[in-house]
């Protein structure tokens, strides 16, 4: 008989995509690989942390996998003097400065700094492939001195997060529209923003596009920022923008498409939680014992 040290725990964690391709989870999360491990023909690419189980086809594994995932020199910071390169991570692609090891070679502008390396995530219209130096540069700015409060004398910057652009004052955050107004929103209008009461809940962002009506529901679509890139909609169904789309040149006819493939597809399914079993109370021993007295008190 075959025991529990004959189980591979890695077959067991691999499901097959097809053509070749398998979904795996790892220590980091779950991620696609073609080929095995050691060649030099293996790929292997993570998968988003917001992607459904059902969205995960082989088209779309094949585009992980064709995603351009080692790192990019850009060129060297102007004012730092260290190398900027741009790279793929976990949360999507980014750029940053490359430190000197063991303090050789060090810019005179980053002596005395912390060892951390600025970073600075892409905005939802560049991509990894065609990120530029100057770019990088406007980046790695932020977050971005926006001006003091007249009243509190508190700092307000404008700076990128993992849910978009917001302005930042004190511990007091507010949502930007666009990720444009990181650059250029001035004093006046973040203390307009601060002006207005504080709304609850998902901040609804204005769109970044109009394309027209959808021909098969008839409803006006848009393109939208999200947390995890461009998207258009059409108030009821959302489709991420593919790798080989952009927010200035996708169509209605193509948005019309997106949409169709997400509704063919369905809602995500649902996880359902778990509920343990409420542990069984030992029954009463209340009757036994007066029985017990009982038969004692007939004996004696």
């Amino acid at each position: 008989m075959s025991g529990f040290g004959d189980i591979d725990p890695r077959e067991v964690n691999s499901i097959p995509i097809g053509n070749d391709i398998t979904l795996r989870v790892g220590r980091y999360g779950p991620y696609v690989q073609r080929g095995p491990d050691g060649e030099e023909t293996s790929q292997r690419a993570s998968v988003p942390e917001d992607m459904a189980p059902d969205e995960l086809t082989v088209e779309k594994a094949e585009e992980l996998l064709a995603a351009p995932s080692g790192d990019r020199d850009l060129g060297t910071h102007p004012t730092s003097g260290l190398p900027v390169i741009a790279k793929a991570g976990r949360y999507g692609p980014y750029v940053t400065e490359v430190l000197p090891q063991d303090g050789a070679g060090e810019a005179p502008a980053r002596r005395g700094a912390a060892e951390k390396p600025r970073t600075g995530s892409l905005l939802s219209t560049m991509s990894l492939d065609t990120v530029t130096l100057d770019d990088a540069l406007r980046l790695l700015s932020l977050p971005r001195v926006v001006g003091a409060d007249p009243d509190s004398g508190e700092e307000i910057t404008a700076q990128n997060g993992r849910y978009g652009p917001y302005l930042k004052k004190g511990t007091d955050s507010r949502s930007l529209d666009t990720e444009e107004q990181m650059f250029d929103i001035t004093l006046d209008q973040a203390l307009a923003i601060y002006a207005q009461p504080k709304t609850r809940g998902r901040r609804t962002t204005a769109p970044l596009r109009e394309l027209g009506v959808d021909p098969t529901t008839g409803l006006p679509v848009v393109v939208k920022e999200g947390r995890f890139g461009a998207y258009v909609t059409d108030g009821e169904s959302n489709a991420t923008l593919r790798r080989a789309d952009s927010v200035e040149s996708v169509t209605i006819e193509r948005a019309a498409e997106l949409l169709a493939e997400k509704r063919a597809k369905g809602p995500a399914p649902k996880k359902r939680a778990v509920k343990k079993a409420a542990a069984k109370k030992p029954a009463k021993r209340t009757a036994k014992k007066s029985a017990a007295k009982k038969a004692a008190a007939k004996k004696g």
